[in-house]
């Protein structure tokens, strides 16, 4: 399985789950307003967290396959020139 799916799946399970517990807190609208608006912020910030750093991942990947390429073509040319 993807492991961007499972991250995905597990944020959204945490993110129901913060949810539903403060819905059904007995608090004034406005506290469970403030509370809810908190916590998409934080799970904004971790989404964003998590997405520069499947980037970044991704990037460094691309680099390495890039560079072996490169290795790979270089050798090859010196091997048809000889």
């Amino acid at each position: 399985m993807d492991t961007g799916k499972v991250l995905l799946g597990v944020l959204a399970g945490v993110a129901a789950g913060a949810l539903l517990g403060i819905l059904f807190a007995p608090e004034k609208g406005s506290d469970t307003r403030k509370k809810i608006s908190k916590k998409g912020e934080d799970y904004v910030g971790e989404l964003k967290d998590k997405f520069n750093e499947f980037v970044e991942s991704i990037t460094e990947k691309f680099e390495e396959v890039k560079e072996e390429v490169k290795e790979e073509t270089e050798k090859e040319m010196k091997a048809s020139k000889s």
